[in-house]
Formats: C-alpha cells, structure tokens, sequence
C-alpha cells in the first residue's frame, strides 16, 4: 500500500488536538474535585504523548463508519470519542503506577519528572485511582443518549476496556513483568521468560489496551461480531509491533529523544525482544507482526483504512 506520510501526520495532529480538547472537558476539576488531586491529574494527561490507543479508537470507529457509509467519518469519532478519552485515561493511569518507586522507579516520563517526583507518591497512587475510575464514569455519561442502540454499545465498549486493562489484560501482563525481575525486596534471580511466555506478557501488558481501543471504537461504530473480532486480531499485532519497536528503541534512542530513561530494561533485566532475539531479528518480528494486521484487515475489506497506515507507523517511528 503506499502511504503519504504528510497526510497521515495530518490525520495524527487533527486527531491529537480533538483528543486533547476533550481530555480538558472531560477531567474533572475544582470545585467539584480537590485542587491537589486536579492538578496532579492533569500534570500527566497533558504532558503530552503520541496517544496511540486514543487515536487508533477512532480510527476504527471511523473505518467501520466509512465502509458502511461513506461519508459517515465524523459522526462515528463523535460516537467514539468519549471511549477514546477514557482509554487515555487508563493509559495515563498505567503509566503513574508503573514509574512508582515500588514498580519501575523511573524519574522522567514524557520528557518531564514523573508525578510522584513532582508530587508525592501517595498522590500518584490517588492521580492514578482517579483517572481509572473516572474512564469507567466518563463511557457511562457520553456520549449523552437514551438510545437502545447507543446504550447498548456502551455497555459492550465498558466490557471490553474493563477485560483489556484488568488482570487479564494490562495488570495480569504487568504482574507477568514485575515477577521476572529481580528487586530488592526479592534479589534472587528470577527465570528467564521464553519466547512464548514474553510475547504473552506483552500482548496483555501493551498488546490489550491497544487491541481494546480499537475494539472499542468498531463497537461504537456500529461494527458486527465479524468485523470487530477482525479489528481486534488486527489490532493486537499491532499491540506487540509497537512493544518490540519499544523494546528496540530502548536499546538504540537517548533519553532525550524517547522522553523517558533510555537503557534501563537491561539495567534491571527486563525480558525483552531485543534481549531474547538480537535487535535485527526483533525489527523483522515487528515487521511480520504489522503484515499479519494488514492481511486480516484485507479480509474484512479495511485494508485501505487509517488503521493500517497507523500500523505502519508504528514500526517506522523513531520515538
């Protein structure tokens, strides 16, 4: 397929700034919520990101529209939009917890100190309680309609976020990862994980709220079982492109460029792509990852879709 690069960082920044005015609207604020804890929110939903899950939320629901209805584009974003937020929502969470002290210790994240060095870590915990609350709050209010159909597709997007980021999604692939690293609280060497039990481990760290936002977004579409099951075995090779890719960048990028500590999976023995497979072997894995999305898209008639070109960038980015 050829991809005009222009257009789709075009597509990316219209959809970022949609993503980032409803972020805004959508968080809750003084009075209604305590200053410190508004703030602290705040302080990591809008340190930016490439908002990835958000995006590719959209972008599905905007396939789906667009194939069944041409034309139909913005008012399927509108429909998804309010889960595309709640997904960021969850994701900024995930990555509160995951720089604690008791997890990764990390310092810097998004180019900016992480939360609890800015604030403290009993209210990054609470930061990061409010937004995974409030994202299940926000799918529950918009969009606004007493619509049996629209209701109904929001129950089955709550469903399918609440699988993707709970214990058998982005938590159960978090405790996967923090059991086989060494810590000080447990310093004896922990097994290596095979090829399997990795891959496992990032479909449901990264991989599942990857393939939840874009599963959310068919729902919300309108998509039927076939379609929305098509979108979500498309989207999970994409989940695990975008962690070797990650894996990678951390072995080859700075601090500076990744906004976050370059260098430190090895540093604390992290399992990784690169560490199992070598960095050449894991680009041709992210690169097979992303031709098995395109071939399942193909087969439900998306190939031409924002989803792939998504896809692709995904394993092309430098950051």
């Amino acid at each position: 397929m050829t991809r005009n690069t222009s257009t789709l960082k075009n597509y990316l920044d219209a959809r970022r700034e949609d993503i980032n005015k409803a972020l805004k609207l959508f968080l809750p604020a003084p009075p209604y919520c305590p200053p410190s804890l508004a703030t602290a929110m705040s302080y990591s939903l809008e340190s930016g990101g490439k908002r990835l899950r958000p995006i590719l939320c959209l972008a599905s629901a905007e396939a789906v529209a667009e194939r069944e209805t041409p034309g139909s584009r913005k008012n399927a974003r509108a429909l998804a939009l309010p889960a595309a937020c709640a997904i960021e929502l969850i994701h900024t969470y995930s990555l509160i917890h995951d720089d604690l002290p008791a997890m990764d210790n990390d310092t810097l994240r998004r180019g900016r100190p992480t939360l609890h060095v800015v604030t403290s870590e009993g209210m990054a915990i609470l930061a990061g309680d409010g937004l995974l609350t409030e994202a299940f709050g926000l799918i529950t209010r918009e969009p606004q309609s007493s619509d049996s159909v629209i209701v109904n597709r929001k129950l089955l997007t709550i469903g399918v976020i609440a699988k993707a980021a709970g214990a058998t999604g982005m938590v159960g692939g978090q405790a996967m990862d923090l059991a086989s690293v060494t810590s000080e609280t447990n310093e004896l060497p922990q097994p290596k994980l095979d090829s399997d039990e990795l891959q496992k481990m990032h479909e449901q760290k990264t991989g599942a709220l990857i393939s939840g936002a874009a599963s959310a977004g068919a729902i919300m579409a309108g998509a039927d079982e076939e379609t929305t099951s098509a979108i979500k075995t498309a989207a999970t090779q994409m989940g695990l492109a975008f962690q070797i890719v990650d894996d990678i960048l951390d072995v080859e990028g700075s601090s500076e460029n990744l906004g976050k500590t370059a260098g430190k999976d090895a540093v604390t023995g992290k399992p990784t792509y690169p560490a199992l497979y070598g960095v050449k072997t894991s680009r041709q894995m992210a690169n097979h990852c992303i031709e098995h999305a395109e071939a399942t898209l193909q087969s439900i008639n998306l190939s031409d879709a924002r989803l792939l070109e998504i896809g692709h960038w995904i394993i092309e980015r430098t950051l």
